[in-house]
């Protein structure tokens, strides 16, 4: 069975060795392939039929082998007897111009032929095929000798998804093989710029393709940047944990009636025991590996994290012209099928075989998508550029993953000139620092969204319990008509606290330095205060912080919660403060919170969780500038770690190489010894007093002040002084 789990190398090397063969010897291959595969399982599991859309194992047995007592042995073996008269009644799969069959959600039932009778009729068929193949075969035959090695191998793969589906039914939890590799966990991927213009799309001389690959045609492609590797499990965990499954935003229409009508709230197989997640694979029940790419999801799943992560799927010619063109594309064909954005249709020129080989595809192409790629249950050699796999989008028992694309272009080139700046006065710097600010692109906006539910962070849920207990007495001091201006609004969450104490507010503006995070805030408010002047500002609050025009002259009350103020300096801070009074002048009052010291092991737990949800965080800031930037961090190279700076009463956060390395960005080469760190981010902590210092050094005084229970938190109500 183990010959089937191969690396990518041993597999390339099997197919080129395989493709090698006679005829017969790839006949012999193909066909021992299979009872491999099946050799682990006892005769009851081969039996069930575990839903309509799988198939018992003994059925895939002799489902195959009747593809070639039928169209092979039957019409071109003068006097060829066939083994059983019932079987092209039972094994038959849709073949209508072959006549009737067994319905197929009924497979399950048919406990008669045994494993023993199918056996038998497979090593019937193969002697007849062996002796047949042994003569002159014309390149008519071959070519359908080719469809059934290319027909089993789709059943080799088949098998072990209905098989895993049965078993995942278990409470026993078996395995299909305990010794089933588990993927590698692989680098943090980036995006790739890839060219458009007129490509070409299709099979066209391929040793042997199936026929919705052709024909061969051009399409008009626009620029564009794919993913260089699969979405992780990591990444699936935050899109989870930001209600994912509960923003009906997200999906597409029928997606989000299957995800309530069916109740996902996860990938399938994925299990919760009320500490971590496991899922069920080949080799049994197993920890979710956070850094493995995620498997087992739907089209519409895959749609609506696209939507998420502010990317797209990409269609099938993009996936097909990319994996010819950048060989840099990683986890290709030996990890997940990968789902495209395009309904399965024929290509421009396609026509079905008239005969009943004909029925093989053709008549398929509606209401299913496009899947390009292959999986680690896929057999060597069996995926090519050109393959078109292709399911129904509600379907989630294949192996199927998700490769992000996005259209060529996205970001300001000046925004991306002062990131590229900044980026290299901090690698410059002794010791080596990066600006907390470029951490929330997208994908950083929605990891520190996840942090904020992880078990550890208190900061949001202690200041949203405190901030809903002086949300009234908040509320009375907000003028009648104010603008609400939030600094680093993020998802806005706890702005909506406000809104409902004071429905007076008549304008909110929030500022953030993420579009991606803007965006999806606006929507969600807009919808939720149809009446409220919603002014987006997309800006570094540090930098810009002006009210619009249109609201010029209506009284101002910013809000800054988060303790975002603890990311600064001392320093820093007080200028951010005096930034602030200056921009709304001496009538303005802010709202600020600001995390309070407390005992160091509580600090050092929020900023490490055990999930590794900050740690990514951290990480994504290299990932950003891979993607962005064009350097070359390796992110699993650097460790995340948290430390408590008692002089400076704060938690810093460090990325530290492990490893005597160097990284490129811009020309310029940068080098790390082993334990150099790079000083990502400060959240400095408060008593009272110091705060109250440091709000007198901006030029505000503290008007009243609420400081939380255990753990501390505190909110100011300052005013100009």
């Amino acid at each position: 069975m183990h010959d089937l789990i191969d690396s990518p190398t041993d597999a390339a090397t099997s197919a080129r060795q395989t493709t090698a063969l006679s005829l017969a010897d790839r006949y012999a291959a193909v066909r021992a392939r299979t009872e491999r595969r099946v050799a682990a399982l006892d005769p009851e599991d081969m039996v069930v039929q575990s839903m309509p859309d799988a198939s018992p194992a003994k059925w895939h047995l002799a489902h195959t082998t009747w593809f070639f007592e039928t169209f092979l042995l039957g019409p071109n073996v003068p006097g060829y007897e066939v083994f059983d008269s019932e079987f092209g009644y039972l094994f038959n799969s849709y073949y209508e111009a072959i006549g009737p069959r067994h319905p197929r959600p009924m497979r399950g039932l048919l406990t008669r032929p045994s494993i023993h009778q199918v056996m038998a009729y497979r090593h019937h068929v193969d002697r007849h095929m062996h002796a047949w193949l042994a003569g002159d075969v014309s390149a008519d035959l071959e070519a359908l000798v080719l469809l059934g090695f290319a027909h089993e191998e789709q059943h080799q793969e088949l098998l072990v998804m209905d098989v895993q589906h049965l078993f995942a039914q278990s409470p026993l939890k078996p395995a299909f093989d305990p010794h089933w590799p588990a993927p590698a966990p692989g680098a943090t991927g980036r995006f790739r710029a890839v060219s458009g213009g007129l490509v070409r799309i299709g099979a066209e001389d391929e040793p042997f393709a199936f026929d919705n690959e052709g024909p061969a045609h051009r399409v008009w492609l626009e620029p564009f940047e794919i993913a260089d590797r699969l979405v992780t499990n990591g990444q699936w965990l935050a899109f989870m944990a930001l209600g994912g499954y509960r923003r009906a935003d997200l999906w597409l229409s029928d997606g989000w009636v299957q995800c309530q009508e069916d109740g996902w709230d996860a990938p399938l197989y994925w299990r919760h025991d009320g500490e971590a997640w496991s899922h069920m694979t080949p080799g049994g029940w197993r920890p979710v590996d956070p850094d493995a790419p995620v498997t087992h999801i739907s089209y519409y799943e895959a749609d609506a994290f696209a939507r998420w992560a502010g990317a797209r799927l990409p269609t099938e010619a993009e996936w097909e012209h990319a994996v010819r063109t950048r060989p840099d594309l990683q986890q290709v064909d030996d990890v997940a099928w990968q789902w495209t954005a395009s309904a399965y249709s024929p290509y421009p020129g396609f026509q079905a075989a008239d005969d009943a080989v004909g029925e093989y595809n053709g008549k398929f192409m509606i209401g299913q998508m496009v899947l390009r790629g292959g999986a680690s249950v896929t057999p060597p050699g069996h995926s090519r550029p050109t393959y078109r796999n292709f399911y129904r989008p509600g379907q989630r028992w294949m192996f199927s993953g998700v490769r992000l694309a996005r259209s060529a272009g996205s970001g300001s080139s000046g925004e991306r000139l002062a990131f590229l700046r900044d980026t290299l006065a901090g690698l410059s710097a002794s010791p080596k620092a990066f600006l907390p600010k470029y951490f929330y692109d997208g994908a950083g906006s929605a990891l520190f969204e996840a942090i904020c539910v992880t078990p550890e962070y208190y900061p949001t849920r202690t200041e949203a319990a405190l901030l809903d207990d002086i949300a009234p007495t908040l509320a009375a001091s907000i003028p009648d008509g104010a603008v609400l201006l939030e600094l680093g609004s993020g998802a806005s969450e706890k702005t909506r606290m406000l809104l409902d104490a004071a429905p007076w507010i008549s304008a909110y503006v929030p500022v953030d330095i993420s579009a991606d995070a803007l965006d999806g805030a606006v929507r969600r408010l807009r919808e939720a205060y149809p009446a409220l002047a919603v002014h987006p500002v997309v800006a570094d609050f540090t930098q810009a912080i002006d009210v619009p025009k249109a609201l010029a002259g209506r009284p101002v009350v910013a809000f800054f919660p988060g303790s975002t103020i603890g990311n600064f300096t001392h320093d820093e801070a007080a200028a951010l403060l005096r930034f602030v009074r200056e921009r709304l002048g001496p009538s303005a009052h802010f709202i600020v919170g600001a995390d309070q010291v407390k005992d160091v092991n509580v600090l050092l737990a929020a900023y490490d969780d055990a999930g590794g949800v900050t740690a990514a965080f951290n990480r994504n800031v290299l990932v950003r500038i891979n993607r962005e930037l064009g350097a070359d961090f390796v992110s699993e190279a650097f460790e995340h770690r948290a430390i408590w700076n008692a002089e400076r009463e704060r938690i810093e956060m460090h990325l530290v190489s492990r490893e005597a390395q160097e990284v490129t960005l811009a020309g310029q080469r940068f080098a790390f010894a082993a334990g150099e760190s790079i000083h990502t981010e400060n959240s400095h902590k408060f008593t009272p007093e110091s705060f109250a210092r440091l709000a007198e050094a901006g030029g505000w005084r503290i008007e009243r002040e609420w400081i939380s229970p255990a753990p501390a938190f505190g909110v100011f109500m300052l005013r100009a002084i």
